[in-house]
């Protein structure tokens, strides 16, 4: 979004497994170009992402808190005082810990605003035996040092020169941190719209994932849709509820996946921006069903990660 004809790599995975990477053209932009890498062995995140944009800077972060996000996702908050550090929102970081040979790859899921507020950035972390995310469940405690470089083309970071778009953040799984970090930015530009004269129109989250216990964040993802109805909306999916739903969450959840239908009343051709983030199968299916109901191809960035 920062420049016209910007073409934007959406290639990320969650702490192991091989990934799958995409080039999704933006807006202004007609043709879109696909690649594909696969391998038989497990490649780790610096291998699967040696073809994208990342900064060239190391920077060195505090662990300054850590909170179970649910029973299995630890949100970690870091303290990055450099001045120089910065990231836009729906990017990742190379993750390194000292005495850890594996070098992760999170997405961050805070928004920049945080970072210029407060100096921090916060990850929400599974938990995986992947020495990166096994560390942070088992080891890390708050004052662990470790070092930061921020990467991947992934983003929303609308310019005043751009045209307002509505978006539409669709997430599985752990897939929301990326979507969930460009939701809290667009709160921050409608928020401060005297100073951020790019923000979207209507920013729409339609969020997948087995049961409600696993919904992460969705206590403020509700806040942001009552502080500002107009402009925010969001409907989440369970898949394996084998509970009740609880009271609070029952006007926002559906039982079952994102469908077709869903889709075709938050896509408008000439408006709407998509970000899909999530498992691979969930990726193919949305992204077939958006060029059902109009979306142009253009329109459509992914990340998919497993």
């Amino acid at each position: 979004m920062s420049v016209p004809c910007f073409v934007r790599t959406a290639a990320r995975s969650i702490a192991g497994g091989s990934g799958q990477f995409r080039l999704a053209v933006c807006c202004s932009c007609k043709d879109t170009v696909t690649r594909k890498m696969s391998s038989r062995r497990q490649t780790d995140h610096l291998e699967r992402t040696a073809s994208v944009h990342r900064q060239m800077e190391l920077f060195s972060a505090r662990v300054c808190d850590i909170m179970n996000e649910s029973d299995s996702v630890k949100r970690l908050r870091l303290e990055v005082p450099h001045p120089d550090f910065s990231f836009r929102a729906g990017q990742w970081v190379d993750f390194f810990i000292p005495g850890v040979d594996t070098v992760g790859g999170f997405s961050i899921c805070s928004s920049p605003g945080l970072l210029q507020r407060e100096g921090v950035i916060e990850l929400a972390v599974k938990y995986t035996r992947h020495p990166p995310a096994h560390w942070i469940h088992t080891k890390c405690s708050v004052d662990s040092l470790v070092t930061v470089r921020v990467g991947g083309n992934f983003y929303f970071d609308p310019q005043p020169s751009d045209p307002v778009v509505d978006l539409l953040l669709i997430a599985g799984g752990v897939g929301i941190n990326p979507l969930y970090s460009i939701l809290l930015h667009a709160a921050d530009l409608l928020r401060h719209t005297h100073v951020h004269r790019c923000a979207p129109g209507h920013t729409h989250l339609c969020y997948s994932a087995k049961n409600t216990k696993e919904l992460l964040f969705k206590n403020t993802v509700i806040d942001i849709c009552h502080e500002r109805p107009d402009k925010f909306s969001c409907d989440f999916h369970v898949t394996q509820q084998s509970s009740d739903i609880e009271q609070e969450l029952q006007p926002y959840t559906i039982n079952g996946r994102i469908s077709e239908e869903e889709l075709k009343r938050h896509v408008d051709p000439e408006h709407t921006l998509c970000y899909l983030c999530g498992p691979p199968p969930m990726i193919e299916k949305v992204n077939s069903d958006l060029q059902k109901v109009g979306l142009s191809e253009d329109r459509i960035l992914f990340e998919k990660w497993w």
